[in-house]
C-alpha cells in the first residue's frame, strides 16, 4: 500500500496520482509556479513499473501529448522545446522514499542556513541544515532539504573529499529522514543513475531503489 504522505506529495508535485496508463500527460498549475528554490520547474514526471506520469502546464499538455506515441527517451529529447524551454534538457533519476529509515546513530546537528559553518551550496536550502563537524567544529558533511510541499521533503547531501569513507553521508541521510518524518512529510532521495556512491548512501540510509524514476526539464546548469 503506498504511504499516504508519499500520495498526497505525488498529487500535490504532479497534479495527478497514479498514472492510468503506460505513459499519461497531465496539465498542472504547479509547472507555472516557483518551486522549493524559486525556479520554475515546466515538466516534472515520475515512472514506476506500472506506468509514467508526466506534469506539464497546462496550456502544453496537448503539444506534449502529440508525441506520445515516441519511445520514451525520444520523447524526453523534445520535451524541453515542448513545454517552451529550447536549449534546456530532459532527464531522469532514480526516486526513491523512505519510511523506515536505517537506525544509524545521528552525525549532525540542525543549524541554519546563515550560520558561517554551513557551506555556500547548502545556503539555497533555506530553513535548517544538517551539520556535521569534526572535533575543531570544522564542516564535514551536509544534507540540505528541498521542502516541495508539506507532504514531501527531498533530501540532498554532501561530504568533503577528506572526510568521505566514514559513513557520515549515510547516517545524516538517516537523521534528516527522521526529523522528516516526526515533521509529518516523507523523506525522498533522488540521484543520477550513473552515481553508485549516491545510490549506496540511499540504499544503507533505508531507501531502496523500487524501479521508480523521476522526471524533470531543466536549464544548462540544472537540476
Amino acid at each position: 500500500m503506498l504511504d499516504t504522505r508519499l500520495y498526497h506529495h505525488l498529487v500535490t508535485w504532479l497534479g495527478q496520482w497514479p498514472s492510468r496508463q503506460a505513459l499519461q500527460i497531465v496539465g498542472s498549475e504547479r509547472r507555472l509556479r516557483p518551486a522549493w528554490d524559486g525556479a520554475i520547474r515546466p515538466a516534472a514526471g515520475v515512472g514506476t513499473p506500472d506506468g509514467v506520469l508526466l506534469s506539464v502546464p497546462p496550456q502544453r499538455v496537448e503539444t506534449v501529448r502529440a508525441l506520445a506515441d515516441l519511445p520514451l527517451p525520444d520523447l524526453l529529447d523534445k520535451l524541453p522545446g515542448a513545454v517552451g524551454y529550447d536549449g534546456w534538457r530532459a532527464y531522469g533519476a532514480v526516486f526513491r522514499w523512505s519510511t523506515d529509515p536505517a537506525p544509524l546513530p545521528d552525525a549532525g546537528e540542525w543549524i541554519p542556513v546563515d550560520d558561517p559553518v554551513v557551506p555556500p551550496w547548502l545556503r539555497p536550502f533555506g530553513g535548517d541544515a544538517l551539520i556535521a563537524r569534526d572535533d575543531a567544529g570544522a564542516y564535514l558533511a551536509g544534507v540540505g532539504v528541498k521542502r516541495h510541499d508539506p507532504h514531501g521533503h527531498e533530501i540532498a547531501v554532501g561530504t568533503e573529499p577528506a572526510a568521505r569513507g566514514r559513513g557520515l553521508a549515510r547516517r545524516l541521510v538517516a537523521q534528516a529522514a527522521r526529523r522528516i518524518l516526526d515533521d509529518g512529510a516523507v523523506p525522498t532521495y533522488l540521484h543520477d543513475p550513473a552515481n553508485l556512491a549516491s545510490a549506496k548512501v540511499a540504499a544503507a540510509a533505508g531507501f531502496p531503489d523500487l524501479g521508480w524514476v523521476a522526471y524533470g526539464v531543466a536549464g544548462p546548469d540544472g537540476p
